[in-house]
């Protein structure tokens, strides 16, 4: 099974690291944004099938990211296939995280640091299910 295209944004060096080897041993590809700047970058220019976005970012917090990209949806490559038009993204924070905000913005989960790195993988294992499934769709109605 092919791995899902993973967007990694998070601002600790050593927490995206780990995060990304252990995607990248499973086989997904991840791309890694340390800041909301370079995750719109990524976003506008490479399909998702999912994102890990923490909260508090050093240039802006990831609820502006969400912001952004649903006010400009039609410009972003990001992929939703499988959600019934909901953003794949996991919410990352050490800080509390009110469920009327995830609410709000639709994300898939909220993962409260430390989190479990088996809930991660799970996540992105789902979402390469996902995209597996979307991809033989789009093959048998071709």
């Amino acid at each position: 099974m092919a791995g899902a295209r993973i967007l990694l944004v998070e601002d600790d060096d050593v927490l995206r690291n780990v995060v990304e080897r252990n995607l990248l041993a499973r086989g997904h590809e991840v791309f890694s944004a340390p800041d909301g700047q370079r995750a719109l970058h990524y976003l506008h220019t490479q399909p998702m099938d999912l994102i890990l976005l923490d909260i508090n970012l050093p240039d802006q917090t990831g609820w502006d990211i969400l912001r952004a990209i649903q006010s400009d949806a039609a410009g972003c490559a990001w992929q939703n296939a499988g959600l019934e038009g909901k953003l794949p993204v996991v919410v990352l924070s050490a800080v509390r995280v009110s469920p009327v905000r995830l609410a709000e913005f639709h994300t898939l989960a909220y993962l409260p640091k430390p989190f479990p790195m088996e809930a991660v993988l799970r996540l992105a294992a789902e979402a390469a299910i996902r995209r597996q499934n979307c991809a033989g769709e789009e093959s048998f109605h071709a």
